[in-house]
């Protein structure tokens, strides 16, 4: 990264005595840059686990230890270890794929992944299953096709998300590049990954491994994202860093800053809230690399590192104040930013099916429900796919709805496509309401530690109970936000819907109303840890309110505060107020 940060606010962490550390500080500190003992657990048969140091480093080089937890009591009263599987991220900025890499991810799915791909929240791919003898297997792979797992997780620049807008194409590709060169510039050198999942030889230097992020790290992750108004399709009040590109006679212009987004909290624990981030900005687009290393290395510089649960960029905004925050990232660029230009969001959506961009090519786009890629009967997905990146000459673009975009097809390829759609069951729409087309979801149970009750399994169900309700008030084709969580990390981003379930223990969820449909607010709890009974009720109550007395264009999210269902969050800390 570029060297903007003065040698003594940069080492600020290395000069942080052990004991002043968290224990996770202290542990990646103790780590020789992320090696651990990695190597020596890989090889370790007697176990389908690493130890649990290495498990938490193992997040860095993208990759999560977790177990079946639909076997866990069955393995436990065989006196049986967990079923330990991993999942594995892949970095994708942008969430731009080439066919070639498509066909290699299927490849690697079938193999070893259980026949199924996942498409995040964050634009990109997560393998899972993944058992502990395949991992190099599969990331070997990945570099076959110039892909990795780098950052993907752990304490550092996670992956760059870009708006994705088939429409804008000249646009869309210069801000993708943009967003690639982010990516690249912000991750960390890692040469730890090169030596365990490559077998490179380690290489004596003389010169710090991390120049940037030294011993320690960020306190924790970071997110970046690019978007292009009017779709706030990455939810960019949700990033750690934000960059609003703004566009003028249509060419880009530059981009406006946002920081502090995050979505994580703790139930029960009133200081930690999520926040949206505040613009405080604009600059240029080639002042771009130089933002990324004044934003970062401030949080590097002054997170706290002692409580994970307040290492978040967005509570040391708020402890020391934006004012601060955005006086300090003008002293590190050398320069001051310019006053923020007017941009407009109307939707954060994705537009299903077939478009037609400005460079005369077409675009498909699919809906994914939760982003599960795989084979099910009469609609054989997985196999779809792989048919068309067979023959496909564009690139696919995954967006942080967890769809699919088929991008930039040849006019006269478009009927090769049409062809396979109906071929593999996917040539009629199944009548999906506006609900369920605005839905996500994270994965949860089973394979998720951290989750406390069910989402990707659980809300397709839900939403064919809530279409009923829907029909019944009249309100099929209304396009309203819904997304759900197995636990309050929010990784769905549920906090900003207007209709937000996050898990609190089996069948039981909290239920939130409020947010903005393009992501600019914040929801409030209308409901707190009830069961499926209880929210139908109380959806049934608004939504029907809602149909009655909805003024013109007027969102499900802004009527249930017109109405008094919940008061409008003001501000992060007035989430849990």
């Amino acid at each position: 990264m570029t060297d903007l940060i003065a040698p003594t606010d940069r080492s600020r962490d290395l000069s942080q005595s052990l004991e002043h550390l968290g224990p996770d500080e202290a542990l990646k500190a103790d780590s020789d840059q992320l090696r651990g003992t990695i190597k020596t657990s890989l090889l370790d048969r007697l176990t389908g686990s690493v130890t649990p140091t290495d498990t938490k480093l193992m997040k860095f080089h993208g990759i999560y230890q977790q177990d079946d937890r639909d076997l866990r009591d069955e393995r436990r009263r065989q006196k049986l270890e967990p079923a330990y599987q991993f999942m594995a991220r892949v970095r994708l900025p942008g969430g731009v794929c080439t066919p070639a890499q498509w066909l290699k991810l299927d490849e690697l799915a079938r193999a070893y992944g259980q026949e199924t791909l996942r498409l995040t929240t964050r634009q990109t791919f997560q393998f899972h299953w993944l058992l502990k003898h395949d991992l190099k297997a599969t990331l070997q792979g990945l570099h076959e096709v110039l892909l990795d797992t780098i950052a993907a997780c752990g304490d550092d620049s996670r992956g760059v998300m870009a708006s994705v807008n088939p429409h804008l194409s000249a646009l869309h590709a210069e801000v993708y590049r943009y967003a690639r060169q982010a990516s690249d510039h912000a991750i960390p050198r890692m040469p730890a990954y090169h030596e365990i999942w490559y077998g490179e030889e380690r290489v004596a230097s003389s010169e710090p491994e991390e120049p940037f992020y030294g011993r320690t790290y960020l306190p924790r992750k970071f997110k970046i994202g690019f978007a292009i108004p009017p779709i706030n399709d990455i939810d960019v009040y949700a990033q750690d860093l934000g960059f609003i590109a703004i566009a003028e006679r249509g060419k880009l212009a530059g981009f406006n800053v946002a920081i502090g987004g995050g979505m994580g909290r703790t139930d029960q624990a009133s200081a930690t809230y999520p926040r949206l981030a505040d613009v405080i900005g604009f600059v240029e687009a080639d002042k771009v690399l130089a933002v990324c290393d004044a934003v970062m290395g401030l949080q590097r510089d002054y997170g706290d590192r002692r409580d994970r649960s307040h290492a978040r960029f967005k509570y040391t905004i708020d402890d020391r104040g934006l004012d601060w925050i955005t006086a300090e990232i003008e002293l590190r660029l050398g320069f001051g930013l310019q006053p923020a230009r007017p941009f407009d969001f109307t939707a954060n959506g994705d537009a299903l099916g077939w478009q037609v961009g400005e460079d005369g090519r077409h675009h498909l786009t699919l809906f994914i429900e939760n982003g599960r890629i795989a084979n099910h009967p009469g609609r054989a997905l997985m196999d779809f796919l792989r048919a068309v990146a067979r023959i496909h000459t564009g690139s696919f673009r995954l967006t942080p709805n967890q769809n699919l975009i088929i991008a930039e097809i040849a006019p006269q390829a478009r009927a090769g496509i049409k062809a396979l759609l109906t071929e593999y069951g996917l040539g009629a729409s199944k009548g999906e309401s506006g609900l369920r087309l605005n839905s996500m979801a994270c994965v949860a149970l089973p394979t998720c530690g951290l989750a406390m009750a069910e989402s990707e399994r659980y809300l397709p169900h839900l939403l064919d109970k809530l279409e009923e309700i829907l029909r019944s008030h009249g309100l099929t084709d209304e396009p309203i936000t819904i997304r759900m969580s197995g636990c309050p990390n929010g990784c769905s981003r549920p906090y900003i819907a207007e209709i937000g379930l996050t898990g609190r223990a089996p069948g039981k969820y909290n239920l939130y109303l409020g947010g903005g449909f393009h992501g600019q607010r914040l929801n409030k709890m209308y409901l707190e840890n009830v069961g499926e009974t209880a929210l139908l009720a109380a959806l049934d109550k608004t939504l029907g309110h809602f149909a009655r007395e909805q003024q013109e264009g007027e969102r499900f999210g802004d009527f249930v505060i017109r109405a008094g269902y919940v008061a409008e969050v003001k501000a992060g800390r007035d989430f849990n107020a």
